[in-house]
C-alpha cells in the first residue's frame, strides 16, 4: 500500500487543524478514541448515504490522529482524480470481484507492520440495501483484527468511534449486535440507511 496523506506529516498536520476548525464551527462534534490494541483494525462506515460521507469521514479520521485506508467504488479512480484519491487513502474496489478482494485484503492487512486502520461501508453503496454487505466481517475475520465501530450522526452532528468488537466467527450473532449499535444513528439521507 502506498504513502497516504495520513502519513505526510506537515500536510496531515495542517489537515488535521483545518478539520478540527471546520467541524467545530460547523457544530460537529468528534468522540471516542482509537485503543491501542485496535491500531491495525477494520472500521465499519455508517450510515453511507451521501456523497458527503467522505469528506466528513477523512475530517474524522485527521481529527483522530488515524491512518485510514478507504475502499471506494473504481469509477472514482479515474482520471484526472484517481492519484488523489489513492492519496487521500483511497483503494478501488470492482464489486464484480468481491471474493478475491476479501482474500487480497486479508493478505495485505497481514502484511502491514504499520497501524492501520481500513475503513469498510458495510451497505456497499449509497442507496438503500436490504441487507449488509459482509466483506468487513470476513476480511477481520481472516486478518484475525478487530472491528472499530466508526459513525457519522448527521441528526444530531457527531461521528466518532465506537466500541472495539472481535469477531467471533457466528457472523449471525455478531451482526446482531453490531446493527444495534447502528440503529440509532442517521446518515445525510436517513431513508437510504436500515441497521435492522
Amino acid at each position: 500500500m502506498g504513502r497516504t496523506v495520513f502519513e505526510t506529516p506537515v500536510v496531515s498536520t495542517l489537515l488535521r487543524a483545518g478539520s478540527l476548525a471546520y467541524m467545530r464551527l460547523a457544530g460537529w462534534r468528534i468522540e471516542g478514541n482509537l485503543p491501542a490494541e485496535a491500531n491495525r483494525c477494520v472500521l465499519i462506515a455508517a450510515p453511507h448515504t451521501s456523497n458527503w460521507d467522505l469528506p466528513y469521514t477523512l475530517m474524522a479520521a485527521f481529527a483522530l490522529r488515524l491512518n485510514i485506508r478507504w475502499m471506494g467504488k473504481a469509477s472514482i479512480f479515474s482520471p484526472p482524480f484517481g492519484g488523489l484519491m489513492r492519496w487521500l487513502g483511497g483503494i478501488p474496489v470492482r464489486r464484480e470481484q468481491s471474493n478475491q478482494l476479501v482474500a487480497a485484503t486479508v493478505e495485505a492487512l497481514k502484511a502491514a507492520d504499520a497501524p492501520l486502520q481500513l475503513v469498510v461501508p458495510p451497505e456497499g453503496t449509497r442507496s438503500k440495501v436490504q441487507r449488509w454487505k459482509t466483506g468487513f466481517y470476513y476480511i477481520a475475520l481472516g486478518a484475525e483484527l478487530p472491528i472499530v465501530m466508526a459513525y457519522i450522526d448527521y441528526a444530531d452532528k457527531r461521528g466518532g468511534l465506537g466500541p472495539v468488537f472481535y469477531p467471533t466467527g457466528d457472523i449471525d450473532r455478531d451482526m446482531v449486535f453490531i446493527k444495534a449499535f447502528y440503529a440509532p444513528f442517521q446518515g445525510r439521507n436517513p431513508q437510504q440507511f436500515d441497521a435492522g
